[in-house]
């Protein structure tokens, strides 16, 4: 089992990510924060506070889990606040913090819809995401405690998550959370507190499902493809899973918290189903990590089934980087890290703008020029996702485990001190990834213990060498996935990693039928698209065999590389960066016009 190593002990400084944590930090969260007031969200909490004083108060304004939007932004607020310290932006979360304990009751619930429109309808449908937006506050409340030592929130949410225990847990009540998300809150709060009971009822939650409770059979009816119990994940328990399904964004957060289960209790039966829906996972994803092709039920349809009009939620796409993410961290293989990476560069950060104030909901791969990102929704769970997502980002570099072992799953340039073994470790990383492959790690004191330095070979590159302080490693080690560098102890120690990166032609499975005859085009992580306004007739573009690419800059992307192909002139950018200038068309799956042996995207 690997441990995580906290985007607190990461330092970056690259190209890529450092301009957007920083915009994320000065526009995305005060943008979101303004949102949250103007549409009544903060203010619900105020009619909430009024009501349990017996005052007059206005009605609740929104969809009945707009909370959650307002503990997301908090959680990334936190997490810049480590990054980029501001007293303006912290004093502004510490009024909303006092807004919310206010709003809390006196046995522990808290929950502005019910609290102002229905306070007899607590617990009475499991689709109206009281666990839902406990959870949110729950990881929002760790994250200003670690990030600023105030506990005012935290305090709250553990009298939240007492209250759950108490009145779920200990009375054996049978009740499923509706969204998922309080279970991997829990295993968080288990963390902090060293307090078993959020281990239990993070446990006990995920165990009530697929239990057949009839009760549940009225809330889990479908309803134009919403609902029934295998779109909330309900048709089956957990240890008998074999296939994805349902609500997309759900599915991960369900899957990350059983694969944390997994790794905390080292519960087999919880390891083999996560190996079994993971790879079902990949029947169901697409080239930019996306999932979820339907937007009738916001989530999966049938191995295979990719239309290129696809709804690829963003939340669905950062939730693919958690379970990943935890995938590898309770399997030690770097393929899990192949999958979080691809959409981490692809199909999550295309959702917002790099200006950092618009966003896409839907992901789709293709448009006919009238799908853009919006400022905000009624329903704004992207928005808010990417906001928390984005300064976390340091969180997937590196991971430790008990023998002395750090693993570098991501290359980014960046200065990181960690514990390893009992020892710190202070390692810099070089690079112009993902861009250029090349990377030079090096070890920034010495270790009165050697490490070893496992270096993840991306599923992408087929050709590598290594130097080990200047020279070239020929006797090469390998394991699962990594390149392995051994006893490396002293100040100053060096390690170059260079990996070709060609562009390359990709071509989908061949039971994608909506793919065939047509090819995408990738080098390194990055999947390119072309748009209609650099290339005219994009529909009527077709790839060939011999097309040559060469990198070249466009001025409205702000130093984002592009390719251009050199016989026909046309013009890719990444998928991330699409829709940032004019109105058009955009496609990434090409036309093609033969066959040609590659690298099948499986």
């Amino acid at each position: 089992m690997l441990k995580r190593v906290s985007f607190r002990n990461v330092s970056i400084k690259d190209n890529f990510f450092s301009p957007r944590i920083l915009c994320n930090s000065k526009v995305t969260i005060n943008d979101c924060l303004d949102k949250c007031e103007s549409t009544g969200r903060i203010e619900n909490f105020v009619n909430a506070a009024k009501h349990l004083k017996g005052e007059e108060h206005g009605e609740y304004t929104g969809l009945m889990f707009n909370d959650s939007d307002v503990y997301k932004v908090i959680e990334g607020a936190a997490y810049s606040l480590h990054t980029y310290p501001d007293e303006k932006l912290e004093k502004r979360v510490d009024d909303i913090i006092e807004k919310i304990a206010a709003a809390q009751w006196d046995d522990g619930y808290i929950n502005t819809y019910f609290t102002v429109k229905s306070p007899d309808g607590r617990w009475t449908d499991m689709n109206f995401h009281e666990m839902y937006c406990i959870g949110h506050m729950i990881e929002a409340a760790i994250a200003y405690f670690e990030s600023t030592g105030k506990r005012t929130l935290l305090d709250v949410s553990i009298r939240a998550a007492d209250y759950i225990y108490e009145n779920i847990y200990l009375k054996n009540v049978h009740w499923i959370p509706g969204h998922q998300e309080i279970e991997l809150a829990l295993i968080k709060l288990y963390f902090l507190t060293k307090d078993e009971k959020y281990h239990k009822l993070a446990l006990y939650l995920v165990e009530q499902r697929g239990k057949g409770y009839p009760f549940l059979d009225v809330i889990n009816k479908c309803i134009d493809g919403m609902g029934g119990r295998k779109y909330n994940q309900d048709d089956k328990p957990a240890e008998e899973l074999s296939e994805i399904s349902g609500h997309a964004v759900r599915a991960m957060y369900y899957y990350s918290a059983i694969t944390e289960l997994a790794a905390l209790d080292n519960n087999s039966d919880f390891e083999a189903t996560m190996d079994r829906v993971y790879s079902s996972m990949l029947r169901n994803m697409y080239i930019t990590g996306g999932i979820g092709q339907s937007n009738k039920n916001e989530g999966f349809t049938e191995d295979y089934d990719l239309p290129n009009k696809s709804y690829c939620e963003t939340c669905a796409a950062v939730g693919v980087v958690f379970w990943a993410s935890r995938m590898n961290r309770l399997k030690g293989l770097s393929k899990y890290m192949d999958i979080a990476e691809t959409a981490m560069f692809n199909g999550s950060i295309s959702g917002v703008s790099l200006s950092g104030d618009k966003f896409f909901y839907e992901n789709p791969l293709t448009s006919d020029g009238t799908h853009h990102r919006q400022p905000w929704y009624e329903c704004s769970c992207c928005p808010t996702q990417i906001s928390r997502f984005i300064p976390s980002i340091g969180d997937y570099v590196y991971a430790t485990d008990d023998d002395n072992t750090v693993y570098v799953n991501m290359y980014m340039q960046s200065d990181a001190e960690f514990e390893c073994a009992g020892q710190t470790v202070k390692l810099s990383q070089k690079t112009n990834y993902p861009y250029s492959a090349d990377v030079k790690i090096t070890l920034k004191n010495t270790l009165d213990k050697a490490v070893s330095l496992k270096l993840r070979i991306p599923g992408w590159c087929k050709a590598f060498a290594v130097k080990l302080n200047e020279k070239a490693v020929s006797d090469i080690k390998s394991d699962c996935g990594y390149v392995v560098i051994d006893n490396i102890s002293n100040e100053n120690d060096e390690i170059e990693l260079n990996m070709e990166m060609p562009v390359k032609i990709m071509h989908a499975d061949e039971r994608v039928q909506n793919d065939k005859g047509k090819v995408a085009v990738m080098r390194g992580p990055i999947v390119y698209c072309m748009e209609e306004v650099d290339n005219k007739n994009i529909s009527e573009y077709t790839l060939s065999s011999d097309c040559v690419f060469t990198e070249t800059e466009i001025e409205q992307l702000k130093g984002i590389p592009a390719l251009k192909e050199v016989h026909s002139g046309a013009v890719f950018v990444p998928y991330f960066a699409w829709d940032n200038r004019e109105e058009g068309k955009m496609d990434v799956w090409i036309n093609y016009d033969e066959k040609k042996d590659g690298w099948l995207y499986r």
